[in-house]
């Protein structure tokens, strides 16, 4: 990271996912960040990526990073988990602004918010399978348990507004079983998707549960690099401008959009 570069500090944010699941970091920047611009991209023509090779997805991802760029942006959060896994360094290598993931705000929450030192982790295929989040964990603290559930479906169940069908509590109580055998306190919903079916997540687990979302954290180290590097947006009446792109038909994704963030959302279709 440049401490010396000269982005200005009313340029935008760009945010990438694979679908509408980067909606939750969306709607935590709103929070915490409010006078800050959103440049959003969903590729929702070639979701999910975790079923897909990590070098098929940094290629993804690159072919995203290079598009917010023309947009004008100041940071890159890369609002996927498999993508996080599947190249993150590799994203960085490559620009000259700040680059961050949503794996390791996630683990330092997680690690914190544990009180018996038993850990679930859920995700995708492809984020499971990387072993991101048990590095990343371990290297907090050795004497944590990590009990990791591969938990495709779920994506597919968000992005096709399913999330509250029987279907979809049958599908998570057969995923979240194993966790509940191991008696974890804490878990941490390993992909963007998953924080839009918090509700039903915490009616399997019980409230008791740490339910840990990414972005929250992602959004408070947003702030923090902000305000280390001079790159605050003003607090002055220039209006906030939000953009958001899609790689597929924009109608499912502005409906889900509305309905998550409580305004209108309108996207417009960028193909590759």
């Amino acid at each position: 990271m440049n401490n010396e570069t000269n982005i200005e500090p009313y340029k935008a944010v760009g945010i990438l996912d694979s679908g509408v699941g980067g909606l939750t970091v969306v709607r935590e920047f709103f929070h915490q960040l409010p006078y800050e611009s959103i440049v959003y991209f969903g590729d929702t023509a070639r979701m999910p990526y975790g079923p897909r090779q990590h070098d098929e997805v940094r290629r993804f991802a690159l072919e995203i990073i290079e598009f917010l760029q023309t947009q004008e942006v100041k940071l890159v959060v890369v609002a996927c988990n498999s993508a996080t896994a599947a190249g993150l360094p590799y994203y960085r290598e490559q620009l000259d602004i700040p680059v961050i993931g949503v794996i390791e705000p996630g683990v330092r929450a997680a690690v914190e918010a544990t009180q018996n030192g038993r850990i679930g982790v859920i995700g995708t295929t492809g984020t499971i399978s990387s072993g991101a989040y048990e590095r990343d964990i371990r290297k907090l603290d050795t004497s944590v348990q990590i009990f990791s559930v591969a938990c495709p479906l779920l994506v597919l169940i968000v992005e096709n507004n399913l999330v509250k069908t029987p279907e979809a509590l049958r599908v998570t109580e057969e995923y979240l079983s194993p966790l509940k055998e191991e008696e974890v306190d804490t878990v941490i919903l390993g992909c963007t998707h998953y924080p839009l079916m918090t509700d039903l997540i915490r009616e399997v687990m019980g409230d008791k549960v740490n339910l840990i979302s990414s972005a929250e954290e992602i959004a408070r180290e947003a702030k923090e690099i902000f305000t280390f590097e001079g790159l605050l947006r003003p607090l002055n009446p220039v209006k906030v401008n939000h953009r958001f792109f899609v790689s597929g038909k924009p109608s499912i994704f502005e409906e889900i959009g509305q309905r998550f963030l409580g305004k209108p959302v309108k996207a417009y279709q960028v193909i590759f």
